[in-house]
């Protein structure tokens, strides 16, 4: 679901932006990530919203992959053509000093770029593909127990959680045994 906010609409009256991962029982368990809506953070703040900003801002909510800051202003003068990287950047920063938005570098995948994504109402892990580049969010009670049990046995309180894996998507998992099998079957010449 996609939210367009005009000078005139109101924030109240809206469901939150939400993303859906889910897989097959037995593959991991089924959740909801749902995104905070930066609209209504940002409006309850305060924050003045320039047209420029809040096409960065809309960007960001619908995205539906995280995207990195030269992707994030393409993407932005589609709908504000004098939108400068200056812009971008300010707004990334405003958005992190609020805590709104994550900044990732998903395993430096693509070298040292950064990416961003909209803060979900629950922590979650980013599963990065070494072979095909595919990044998945997975979210579970353990990982909420075990960030409780640090809480708890280390006294800390945690206040920014990222955790990122890397190896091999399931369906580069598959083809890569494939490869294994045909391999160890291949008559040695």
């Amino acid at each position: 679901m996609v939210w367009r906010i005009s000078s005139c609409e109101s924030v109240a009256n809206r469901k939150p932006h939400s993303l859906r991962f889910s897989r097959k029982k037995g593959q991991g368990v089924t959740t909801l990530l749902e995104r905070r809506v930066l609209f209504d953070e940002l409006i309850g703040k305060g924050i003045r919203l320039t047209a420029q900003r809040r096409a960065v801002i809309e960007v960001i909510q619908e995205a539906s992959q995280h995207l990195d800051a030269t992707a994030l202003l393409e993407l932005a003068r589609k709908r504000e053509p004098n939108i400068d990287r200056a812009t971008v950047y300010r707004t990334l920063e405003l958005l992190k000093k609020l805590r709104l938005i994550d900044e990732l570098d998903l395993m430096h995948l693509e070298g040292e770029k950064h990416f961003y994504e909209v803060k979900t109402k629950r922590d979650h892990v980013h599963l990065a593909c070494f072979r095909c580049g595919r990044i998945e969010e997975y979210s579970s009670p353990l990982f909420e127990r075990l960030k409780a049990e640090i809480s708890e046995e280390a006294g800390f309180t945690i206040r920014v959680t990222r955790l990122e894996v890397g190896g091999h998507c399931r369906a580069c998992a598959a083809e890569i045994e494939r490869e294994d099998t045909r391999t160890a079957t291949a008559p040695n010449h």
